[in-house]
């Protein structure tokens, strides 16, 4: 029985070393189907320059709020944006997080213009089963009203996978580009 216990209680601490370490906690909520195929849509953006070359450009700088974390650096697709439709494998936002002089991808962010979804639908978007959030205008980013879902599919968000602010990512590192 003392072997048997033994064992467990082994085994116990073995998976909570696993899940506090970086490599269980990065797959951490990609078990969703819609966080699996932001994986897969988004492995060839972990370099910057492959993200600008298919199209991302640098929207505003890194955006970080006082209590909850931030969303990190966006790279938007405007043509993307602007097209009114949503697709799993085309995010219309990559988000990266400024750490040691490098971007890191930490998760995406799906964007439709309200008015040209409100002119073709019904209801609020959705994809894979997630309810995009509505933001209104005006707004801190200077857009017209916008829906937006978040997916933290390369950066464990404590608070969901889908949730707008992660308070893991920071934007403690970011150095603004003179203009």
């Amino acid at each position: 029985m003392r072997a048997m216990r033994s064992a467990i209680v082994g085994l116990a601490a073995v998976s909570l070393a696993a899940c506090s370490s970086g490599g269980m906690a990065m797959h951490e909520g990609s078990s969703t189907p819609l966080a699996q195929e932001v994986r897969r849509a988004t492995e060839k953006y972990q370099d910057v320059s492959a993200a600008t070359g298919a199209g991302y450009a640098l929207f505003l700088g890194c955006v970080s709020s006082p209590q909850d974390g931030a969303m990190g650096i966006h790279y938007v697709n405007a043509d993307l944006v602007g097209d009114g439709k949503l697709d799993a494998a085309r995010p219309e936002a990559l988000m990266y997080e400024p750490k040691g002089g490098k971007l890191e991808l930490v998760g995406v962010e799906y964007i439709v213009i309200a008015a040209a979804w409100d002119g073709a639908n019904k209801t609020p978007p959705t994809l894979m089963g997630q309810l995009f959030h509505y933001n209104s205008s005006p707004n801190r980013y200077g857009i017209p009203a916008y829906y937006a879902l978040h997916v933290w599919a390369w950066r464990r968000n404590p608070r969901g996978v889908f949730m707008d602010w992660n308070p893991r990512v920071s934007c403690d590192g970011y150095v603004a580009e003179a203009r």
